[in-house]
């Protein structure tokens, strides 16, 4: 199956972020009708302002003109879409970050609410990231059944958590997807380590689509390289800069191959990873 991850750079301008999208979606490279899936970063349609900046545009999900935005476009061009993450209104006020998987006629397969919030201090001009500001964690961990296999959900700053990753992959997963919007000081540290790390420990396939470079006049910069990874820890493709397609053939029979020959979940020791309530 042919995979496909996108590398953005979103403003706070939301019709301009779809507007950017639609019209990579248009020129997407297809070869003949093979199934087609596509991977969206962090923020997609809204990003490089404030957290608070998210609650004007969250609603309820069943009103979410940005969620009816995407599934549109998965219909409108026939694609298995991992749809980044947009901002869906709380029980408490806040925000949840919200990636939704839409089938190729626009109607959702699954979605999944970022886990970890990123409340750290880095050495950029942002300097502290508060997101729990405007955000609420998510409570589950989620494996969607696609068309192109079983995919797990994880967003950004989650892929600093191997047991959510070892989760998914006891859940079922094949492929992992990561929308994310890694900062440029992080990114360049710790995102290819990451995602190679988090491939060869669950035996996926680890899709991570990006943000990247500079957003509304600098106030925020981001990494890019998206790159999808083999269960092998190999980098089959990535950008490491700039913003269009990457494109990689994936072949699930190479996953259960390195499965077969090495099956590090039954020899694993450890009690099976458990999400602990969050308080």
């Amino acid at each position: 199956m042919q995979v496909s991850l996108l590398q953005c750079q979103s403003s706070r301008n939301v019709a301009d972020n779809l507007a950017f999208i639609e019209s990579q979606l248009n020129q997407l490279p297809r070869h003949s009708d093979e199934p087609q899936l596509v991977v969206l970063p962090e923020c997609c349609l809204l990003f490089g302002g404030y957290e608070s900046q998210q609650l004007e545009y969250a609603t309820d999900a069943e009103q979410s003109p940005l969620r009816q935005a995407l599934s549109e476009l998965a219909k409108r061009y026939r694609v298995v879409m991992v749809a980044g993450s947009i901002p869906i209104l709380a029980e408490d006020g806040r925000v949840y970050n919200r990636c939704y998987v839409f089938d190729t006629d626009g109607s959702i397969l699954g979605q999944y609410d970022k886990l970890h919030l990123f409340d750290v201090e880095v050495t950029d001009g942002t300097k502290q990231y508060r997101e729990s500001d405007a955000f609420c964690p998510g409570e589950q961990i989620v494996v969607v059944d696609t068309p192109m296999g079983k995919v797990g959900l994880a967003i950004c700053y989650d892929i600093r958590f191997p047991d959510l990753f070892r989760a998914l992959r006891e859940a079922g997963a094949e492929l992992i997807a990561v929308p994310a919007a890694f900062t440029k000081v992080t990114g360049q540290a710790h995102w290819q380590i990451l995602l190679q790390a988090r491939a060869i420990e669950t035996q996926c396939f680890i899709l991570g689509a990006a943000q990247w470079g500079q957003h509304n006049q600098g106030s925020r910069e981001t990494w890019g390289q998206s790159m999808i990874v083999s269960p092998w820890g190999e980098i089959l493709v990535q950008k490491l800069q700039g913003t269009g397609w990457l494109q990689a053939q994936v072949e699930l029979q190479s996953l259960q191959d390195i499965r077969a020959k090495m099956p590090v979940m039954t020899h694993n020791r450890f009690a099976k990873p458990v999400l602990k309530s969050h308080s």
